[in-house]
């Protein structure tokens, strides 16, 4: 049974981030320029509202936070403080690009790529963001990084870009940050839903929320998909466990862009939703600067 947990209307809620030690959701609207810490406990909400686009968020292993700008990423010492620059602003000379999806590896660095309004030259990349600041492209030609994910040995990275309505699986080395030997994860039917941000469970399965799909799926570490999740909306965007047992799923959603009548259909597009899971997921690892 999925249910609302935050009817927050947000534009495009993205990046549900669980903090154990805090027992909070971090999550972001991107183009309401906020980012969220929600106690599931009691329905508060607390909202940090910033200057522009922020594509997503991870708690920091120090305490705060680090979030994907426009342009770069930026530090957040503690709730309410201003983002101070963090590495490199990549993105600056690049008006139609804007950071987006990311999540954090084992060694605390932050993996995090750009979308391409220009969908027809697409020149977004994804990053590997270290903890002295370094950013390093690690996959280019993208129209929209989307996706990212490790299995729980931290062996096999998982990446889409959108607009293909493909998931990619690659090899990792958790020491050296490296990837390689891409493939076709899943490759899902035209018109159905695109895969958006996803998780990885306890068994290795990997979670994908589709975008125009109105469902989350979950596939086994093979690509098979074994589980399929209804949404009472449109566009999810992203799926995170937590809670004490880490077995509760955190959905977030986007509510812009829908006609009247689609909005008469889903009343909480925009909204939070989370439902019970047999399997955990993983402890959300915290980037390490």
């Amino acid at each position: 049974m999925v249910d609302l947990l935050l009817d927050a209307g947000a534009l495009l809620g993205e990046s549900p981030r669980w903090s154990a030690s805090e027992s909070r959701l971090y999550w972001v609207d991107i183009d309401a320029h906020r980012v969220h810490r929600t106690d599931p406990a009691t329905g508060t909400d607390e909202i940090m509202q910033l200057d522009g686009p922020v594509g997503c968020v991870a708690p920091r292993a120090g305490g705060g936070l680090i979030v994907a700008l426009k342009t770069g990423c930026a530090l957040i010492d503690a709730w309410g403080d201003a983002p101070r620059a963090f590495g490199e602003p990549v993105l600056a000379g690049l008006p139609d690009q804007r950071f987006n999806d990311g999540c954090v590896d084992a060694a605390g660095r932050l993996w995090v790529g750009s979308l391409t309004a220009d969908k027809a030259n697409p020149h977004a990349t994804l990053y590997r963001v270290d903890r002295d600041a370094t950013l390093t492209p690690m996959i280019g030609g993208l129209m929209t990084s989307n996706g990212a994910a490790f299995s729980p040995d931290g062996r096999t990275f998982y990446h889409a870009d959108t607009p293909t309505h493909r998931i990619d699986a690659y090899d990792a080395d958790p020491a050296s940050g490296t990837i390689s030997c891409k493939r076709t994860f899943h490759q899902f039917e035209q018109g159905n839903g695109r895969p958006d941000g996803a998780a990885v469970d306890a068994e290795g399965c990997y979670w994908s929320a589709l975008w125009d799909g109105w469902r989350i799926v979950r596939f086994s570490p093979a690509g098979e998909l074994i589980q399929t999740v209804e949404l009472p909306v449109q566009r999810p965007t992203m799926i995170a466990f937590g809670g004490p047992d880490l077995q509760t799923a955190f959905v977030t959603s986007a509510g812009k862009n829908l006609t009247d009548e689609e909005r008469k259909g889903q009343p909480h597009a925009g909204g939070v939703f989370s439902f019970r899971v047999d399997v955990p997921g993983l402890i959300q690892q915290e980037f390490g600067a």
